[in-house]
């Protein structure tokens, strides 16, 4: 039951965040510079806790925009980590992105290269002697460490405005096979098992609605995945309030329900979410915990030296 359990976990490559909208970048490469900071922003997602060796992810993501030929351009770079019972995933990449203005917002073109690495704990495979539906000489069964790696690469398109946001990207496009082979040996004849990386299309949108003679913003949101295998899709209602704490509530079909607070001093951002599963995974784990946490500071693009100096001769 435990490799069952394993076999149908490897589909998910990328993290569950239940606070998407917090790090757009992780999922769309489109929206690396989409706002006018370097943005430093890292996070841990502990899922399904009660369960042994449920998935634990850890990510990083920065991004920034700059200037390039009298262009604005955005750059970033990411680094994910995940454990999934006996699996565990190591994506880094790069991104960059093309910006147009549009309808009083802005078009962003992106496209990420990276490197996505997995490995498979095969010693500690276990297979009870009176197990009636695993043979423990199977050799489908790795019984050594195995590990594996592969040119990955995603794009997107990500629009901004005043008043909203929306993305669209696909991850993995070209749905790369990672040969695995024993650890730490050289030789392409050890490497006989594979894996599939699946090609995930992910739509995301979200707006920011100040309440007129108020200090509250409502910003609803929304994301929609699928690896056309499986579909998944979630809705975010928060509110923020002088631009300091957030709070909302979160459904993701089927799934789970979120409760979520935030916190903004300054340049720093911290928030954490909180999932209750809705299926009958309710009845082994007590839910999932997330938090993030984020820096950003202003980047001035005019190219205008805002510094006055005044010459000594005149003073």
């Amino acid at each position: 039951m435990m490799l069952m359990f394993v076999f149908d976990m490897q589909g998910q490559v990328d993290a569950q965040l239940s606070q998407y909208w917090a790090i757009p970048t992780y999922y769309n490469a489109g929206a690396s510079g989409s706002s006018d900071y370097l943005r430093i922003n890292g996070g841990a997602r502990l899922q399904w806790l009660g369960i042994e060796n449920a998935p634990q992810s850890f990510l990083g993501q920065v991004d920034m925009p700059l200037n390039l030929f009298g262009k604005r351009i955005g750059v970033g770079a990411g680094l994910q980590s995940e454990t999934m019972g006996l699996f565990s995933n190591l994506n880094i990449n790069a991104q960059f992105s093309y910006k147009i203005k549009l309808f009083k917002g802005e078009l962003s073109i992106g496209a990420q290269v990276g490197y996505f690495e997995q490995k498979f704990k095969g010693s500690e495979v276990e297979v009870p002697d009176d197990d009636d539906y695993h043979d423990s000489s199977d050799q489908a069964i790795p019984t050594q460490d195995l590990k594996g790696g592969t040119v990955d690469i995603s794009a997107g398109i990500f629009y901004t405005h005043k008043y909203f946001w929306v993305g669209v990207s696909g991850l993995h496009l070209l749905e790369p096979t990672v040969k695995m082979g024993l650890e730490g040996s050289e030789s392409t004849a050890s490497q006989e098992y594979e894996t599939v990386v699946p090609r995930t299309l992910y739509f995301m949108g979200g707006s920011n609605i100040p309440l007129k003679n108020t200090l509250f913003e409502l910003q609803p949101s929304l994301m929609v995945k699928t690896d056309f295998s499986v579909f998944s899709a979630e809705i975010t209602a928060r509110a923020r309030y002088n631009k300091f704490l957030s709070f909302g509530v979160g459904y993701r079909w089927k799934e789970a329900v979120m409760i979520m607070a935030g916190a903004e001093y300054k340049n720093f951002f911290v928030g954490y979410a909180y999932d209750y599963p809705l299926s009958a995974i309710a009845k082994a784990s007590s839910g999932s915990h997330e938090l993030l946490v984020g820096y950003k500071m202003k980047i001035d693009l005019s190219g205008k030296n805002k510094n006055k100096h005044r010459s000594i001769r005149i003073m």
